[in-house]
Formats: C-alpha cells, structure tokens, sequence
C-alpha cells in the first residue's frame, strides 16, 4: 500500500495542487499498488481523489468507537465523506478522532502499513506538536520510503 500524511488545513488551491504532485507521483509508480489513508480533510482528501485519477484503489480508515462509526470532528466530516464515496475499501479502527495522540496513534498504523509513504509537510522538525514530522520520522526509522 501507498500512504499518504500531511496536514488537514489546506485551502481549497492547496489541496487542488497536492493532489496534482501526488498524481504525478503516483503515475510514475510501476506497480499497481493501493492507496491507504485515514479519513479527514485537506491531505488525505488530495490523496484520495490522486489515488482514483491514477486508477488504483483507494482503501480508506474510519474511526470507530464502541465498535460503530464514530462522529468525526467537523473539519474533517465533508473530506470523510468525500473519501468513503472514494473509496473501494473501508476499513474500521478503535480509536477516538478527537483525541491528537489517538488520531497520531492511528497514523502510525497506517504509516506502518504501508511500502511507501507520501508526506505533505513543511519539513519542520519533529518537537512534539508537529505529527507530519513525527510520522515521517517514524516512517523512516522502520525502512520505509
């Protein structure tokens, strides 16, 4: 699977360029490997709409909570939804979409997941508040590109 991280409060032209880079990324791969992110806004929404333009499959994470779909937090609902409309697969995990360290949390298991990691990020280091570089670190300690 291909992953894709990156910050969720991207304006409109933001994302419309994102999700250019990433199709261009995406067309250069050989292989027809998934795309995998966690449902929300801004970069995973990019993602999704370069994963289906590109022709692959687009496998997306929800939250759950008691073992139902949880209530994201509202900057997040119109990407989620535009991501499940997206998406082939749809795959359920644990955890609370409001809590940082949970949603941080399910980003490593996505990240650890993947072959391939896309980062949308400012390069900024990893200080504790910053969770792109923080899985881009985590990414590149376990081998993955």
């Amino acid at each position: 699977m291909i992953v894709a991280v990156g910050h969720a409060d991207l304006t409109a032209p933001a994302v419309e360029l994102v999700q250019a880079e990433l199709r261009d990324h995406l067309d250069r791969l050989s292989d027809g490997a998934a795309g995998l992110v966690r449902a929300g806004a801004g970069v995973p929404v990019a993602f999704g709409r370069a994963v289906r333009a590109a022709g692959r499959r687009l496998v997306v994470l929800l939250p759950t909570q008691r073992a139902v779909p949880a209530v994201l937090p509202e900057p997040d609902r119109s990407g989620a939804a535009e991501l499940l409309t997206l998406a082939e697969e749809v795959r359920l995990l644990g955890f609370d979409p409001a809590d940082r360290d949970a949603r941080v949390s399910a980003d490593e298991r996505v990240v650890a997941a993947g072959r391939k990691v896309y980062a949308v990020w400012d390069g900024s280091p990893s200080d504790g508040t910053d969770a792109t570089a923080h899985l881009v670190a985590f990414a590149r300690s376990r081998g993955i590109p």
